[in-house]
């Protein structure tokens, strides 16, 4: 038989009131009383209704976390960061995954909004989706996570995903490769578009250099390790001599594609580079160059925003923009 507040009332020879505001309110309860209720409810065994509790007030203590790939070691970092600063304010992080597919992300944002949570931080399959903008006209405050929507009228936390780009490709071609792949996808995906763009920039100043793109269906281990296994089947005079992966995950897959057939060495054959720095990177075979985002920041980051707009409605809308690194390891040369 379930305990009520009505039980613990009783017990504490107090009001159901009272006990209301120890759950709630403590600081307007005397210490003793305060006490006394909670003793009460320890030897009861009660548990308070949550859910009762957000019906009644209208809101959570949940916020409501949409990503790309939750087995992407990015994106656990991501969630991290944000579980972090979320449990500071008293607050809980429900994760979903979209798996990249706009169906499951409309499905995730409709229960959020169905739970009544404090707020949703989403990395969108497609910033122009209707269901983003459903969402931020809804009244749910929304902080887009690695992007940003177009028009800027959502806050955002973002990493300046041109500049990782550039970062990559210019290191590319200091190591005397010219032949460069880009490897990513699919490109409705904002940072697979702007590491591209990066890469575009980079090669702008050298005429002699050229850019194949190779567009996949998703970012993960075995879409690379298709991709690699098909530049290693291609004549040496055919492939590319340096591939630039849109994550490590894809990069990973591609250091394996081309030891399955072995006819490509890495870094001698094929100068090899990924986007994230997951710890993955550092720890294959061949440890892997990379562009480092700091993922715990930027969760950590997103729910501070979406605190503010929390706090006043009336909140200015911010936009925070980190800064990639390069990590150059064995995979790119000597």
């Amino acid at each position: 038989m379930s305990v009520s507040v009505k039980d613990v009332a009783a017990a504490a020879a107090v009001s159901v009131g009272t006990v209301s505001n120890v759950l709630n309110r403590p600081d307007k309860v005397a210490p003793a009383t305060v006490a006394r209720v909670q003793a009460a409810i320890d030897r009861l065994g009660f548990v308070r209704n949550d859910a009762a509790r957000q019906l009644r007030a209208g809101r959570s203590r949940s916020i409501g976390l949409v990503v790309l790939d939750s087995a992407n070691p990015f994106f656990a970092e991501v969630a991290r960061g944000a579980e972090e600063r979320a449990a500071r304010e008293g607050m809980a992080v429900l994760l979903g995954n979209s798996d990249q597919t706009p169906s499951r992300e409309r499905a995730y944002l409709e229960l959020f909004r169905e739970q009544r949570v404090n707020g949703v931080l989403l990395t969108p399959t497609d910033l122009e989706a209707s269901a983003v903008r459903r969402l931020a006209d809804s009244g749910i405050p929304l902080v887009i996570v690695d992007g940003e929507l177009p028009g800027g009228g959502v806050p955002s936390v973002a990493v300046d995903d041109v500049q990782g780009g550039m970062l990559a490709v210019a290191h590319l071609l200091e190591q005397g490769r010219r032949r460069i792949a880009y490897i990513g996808g699919p490109h409705s995906i904002r940072q697979v578009a702007d590491r591209l763009e990066g890469a575009r920039r980079a090669l702008a100043g050298v005429p002699e250099a050229t850019l194949e793109v190779i567009e996949l269906d998703a970012l993960t281990v075995l879409h690379g390790r298709d991709a690699g296994e098909e530049i290693a089947r291609r004549s040496a005079a055919d492939r590319p001599d340096a591939v630039f992966c849109a994550n490590d995950l894809l990069a990973v897959g591609v250091l394996q594609g081309t030891a399955i057939l072995g006819e490509v060495r890495v870094p001698d054959d094929l100068a090899l580079i990924g986007y994230d720095d997951i710890d993955f990177a550092q720890s294959a075979v061949v440890p892997l160059s990379s562009v480092r985002q700091p993922a715990r920041a930027i969760g950590a980051a997103a729910v501070e925003l979406l605190l503010e707009a929390l706090d006043s409605e009336g909140a200015a809308i911010r936009h925070v923009r980190f800064q990639p690194e390069l990590v150059v390891r064995a995979s790119t040369g000597p």
